[in-house]
């Protein structure tokens, strides 16, 4: 189950994001009973986190929405992009929600466009102010890293990762980190079962 580590919040706002935690957590968890899964590998799992399940649901993804633009806005963040399937709703719902300036939002490919304008990263981005990912979930942190690597090709500047998700066990947040990033996520997994699922980002 989620667990957080958000000292700085008063009892009921934790109270809140635990609630919220959980209910992305239920709809978000496949288990091997109710269909088959798999890893990249084609090996059958036991659990995975979709969370475009959720995020995909209006209710959710308008209240994860305002829960991450608050975050943003209290690091004075007013562009996110996105890389993959599970960060493209996390985008759209942090653009959707009233800010002042608004938030813009951009779209990362994993081939620069051949045509039109040819862009890597597709969207209202200005590339001379900094940005910052969104994505579903942190594991392993290669998919951040394929994203801040296209972002700096592209010379987009990357100061930070938030996630809805920690996989606590993996080493995804320390590699992030290391590329100097700053990694904040709303929802810390702890979960003793860790060999034996996934993640579903793609």
């Amino acid at each position: 189950m989620p667990t957080m580590d958000h000292n700085a919040l008063s009892p009921t706002a934790y109270d809140e994001l635990v609630d919220l935690g959980r209910r992305l957590y239920d709809k978000a968890l496949i288990r091997r009973e109710d269909e088959l899964i798999t890893d990249p590998r084609g090996q059958p799992i036991g659990w995975l986190l979709d969370t475009r399940v959720p995020m995909l649901h209006g209710d959710l993804f308008r209240e994860v929405g305002q829960v991450l633009a608050k975050r943003l806005l209290e690091k004075d963040v007013h562009q996110v992009v996105g890389y993959g399937f599970g960060a493209h709703p996390l985008v759209c719902a942090v653009v959707g929600t009233p800010s002042d300036p608004a938030f813009r939002g951009g779209l990362i490919r994993e081939e620069r466009k051949p045509h039109g304008r040819r862009r890597i990263v597709e969207g209202a981005i200005d590339p001379t102010e900094p940005v910052v990912l969104l994505d579903d979930i942190i594991n392993s942190g290669r998919s951040a890293i394929e994203a801040l690597e296209r972002l700096r090709n592209a010379d987009y500047t990357v100061d930070g990762l938030l996630t809805l998700f920690n996989f606590t066990w993996s080493r995804g947040r320390s590699r992030v980190e290391n590329e100097g990033l700053w990694v904040d996520s709303l929802l810390d997994l702890n979960l003793r079962d860790k060999a034996t699922g996934s993640s579903d980002s793609a």
